[in-house]
């Protein structure tokens, strides 16, 4: 799937947007205790990597932005 331009709220402007990589799932899922997270994007802007869904601009309070290392 290729990338979206969506607004990210920690950036406040519009970003290019990607879907999450099985490992940033795997991560996610245990970070939130969601049962699926297929629904969530990461921003792609440079420092920022912070997690929203295709409605939801701030899913999480406060933000929760996707490790460097995953």
């Amino acid at each position: 799937m290729r990338d979206q331009k969506m607004y990210c709220y920690t950036c406040g402007t519009d970003e290019l947007h990607r879907r999450l990589t099985a490992d940033e799932k795997a991560w996610l899922k245990n970070r939130t205790g969601r049962k699926t997270v297929e629904e969530f994007f990461m921003c792609k802007a440079p420092g920022c990597r912070n997690l929203r869904t295709g409605f939801q601009k701030r899913p999480f309070d406060p933000p929760i932005p996707m490790p460097e290392d995953l």
